[in-house]
């Protein structure tokens, strides 16, 4: 259950909202365009209440009623789609996921993704655009999904392939970490700016310039 503002980001053009569910305090996130009210659910990853509490909380952020328009999942670890399934057939909007993992999601939650998602893929909403980077390595699919604010700094959705102080798990795989650290570096670091704002799956975010100077690092420590 929420216990703080959902507020992440009060942007030009758009609000950011996230909360915290499940034990693993997975993060899901709510974009909503300020005048269009067009929204974007990134991971319902549990606690389908919370979740309706996040779109409430959202509900006057824009002049007129909010719409859900996709929930976008991340990747196909169950820690991240457990409510997917009910705010899905409870919302009737499209579901997107990396091409990659689309299959093993719906084999755990019965859910057909609508939108199977690669490197570069862009979807449109209504005032806003959503990037997917496909992102090897963490799952075969995961996907980061990026936003370009137009009046401030990028934000990066990164799912579990990348955190404050390293990259996502890669269970001690070496191919399996060459391939994220290498689509992380190449993908991510450089092709945005210092300024861009990291939003991982759990815990807290930081930034790109934040983490810039451990990469070598994380290449050298092999996780």
């Amino acid at each position: 259950m929420s216990t703080h503002n959902t507020l992440l980001h009060d942007l030009a053009e758009v609000t950011i909202r996230s909360v915290s569910v499940s034990a693993m305090a997975n993060n899901a996130y709510l974009i909503t365009h300020r005048q269009t009210g067009a929204q974007v659910l990134i991971d319902a990853a549990d606690d389908a209440p919370a979740l309706r509490r996040l779109l409430a909380d959202a509900a006057h952020d824009a002049p007129v009623p909010p719409k859900l328009a996709l929930i976008a999942t991340t990747h196909q670890h169950w820690d991240h789609i457990r409510a997917l399934r009910e705010l899905a057939e409870e919302t009737g909007v499209r579901t997107a996921a990396g091409t990659d993992d689309a299959e093993g999601i719906r084999e755990q939650v019965g859910v057909a993704i609508d939108v199977r998602l690669d490197h570069g893929d862009v979807g449109n909403f209504e005032g806003f655009d959503l990037t997917a980077i496909h992102l090897r390595g963490h799952t075969p699919g995961s996907i980061a999904y990026v936003y370009r604010d137009p009046a401030g700094p990028t934000h990066i959705f990164s799912g579990d392939s990348l955190f404050p102080g390293g990259l996502g798990n890669t269970e001690k795989d070496p191919e399996r970490f060459a391939s994220l650290y290498d689509d992380v570096v190449n993908r991510l670091f450089d092709c945005y700016p210092d300024d861009t704002l990291v939003h991982p799956g759990h815990g807290d975010g930081t930034t790109l310039g934040a983490e810039r100077p451990h990469l070598q690092e994380w290449r050298d420590r092999g996780w």
